[in-house]
């Protein structure tokens, strides 16, 4: 009986967890995406970036599913978008392309980052409509790693106009249904 009761209050305790659990996960990927980067593993950092975005999907599904939503899983969920596809994509495009711009790609680099920030930071204190203004960082984050399949092929300016294109549509005032 004390078994069934341990086992019981165990997948009780993880039913109310199992949101924050993907959301670490994906934080936690994100954090392994930078170490990679840093390390000069590429393609790992990229394939990091993508695991994060998946988990990304299903964490706030499972919260709703769950009826277990709650503003500490929001604040997480946004901690860990700004690692996983602020930070993590950044510092990618920055290591394997930006550098080789010095100082302009060290701005365009951080200013990525800094508007990720501000949109999950405006996500945060409005209210739910239904649609989301400006480009979701989780977007931003996947269209900017996913371009590392053409650093070979694209022109280095390319990504120039890209970063800041993505970081002023994060932070800009168009509306998208959420899906």
């Amino acid at each position: 009986m004390f078994i069934l009761h341990m086992v019981d209050t165990t997948v009780k305790k993880l039913k109310t967890q199992a949101a924050n659990i993907l959301t670490i996960a994906n934080m936690s990927f994100g954090g392994a995406s930078v170490m990679a980067t840093l390390e000069g593993y590429y393609s790992y950092a990229v394939l990091f970036i993508f695991i994060a975005a998946l988990l990304d999907r299903y964490d706030g599904k499972v919260a709703r599913k769950l009826q277990q939503e709650s503003e500490l899983g929001k604040q997480l969920d946004s901690m860990s978008d700004v690692i996983s596809f602020g930070i993590a994509p950044a510092l990618l495009m920055y290591e394997v392309v930006l550098h080789d711009f010095s100082t302009v790609g060290m701005f365009m680099t951080v200013l990525y980052i800094v508007c990720g920030a501000l949109r999950l930071a405006r996500f945060n204190v409005s209210e739910a409509n239904g649609y989301f203004t400006g480009l979701p960082i989780t977007a931003a984050g996947s269209v900017l790693t996913f371009t590392f399949f053409f650093i070979n092929f694209a022109n280095p300016v390319f990504y120039m106009f890209l970063t800041p294109i993505l970081a002023l549509l994060m932070i800009s005032t168009f509306t998208m249904k959420k899906v």
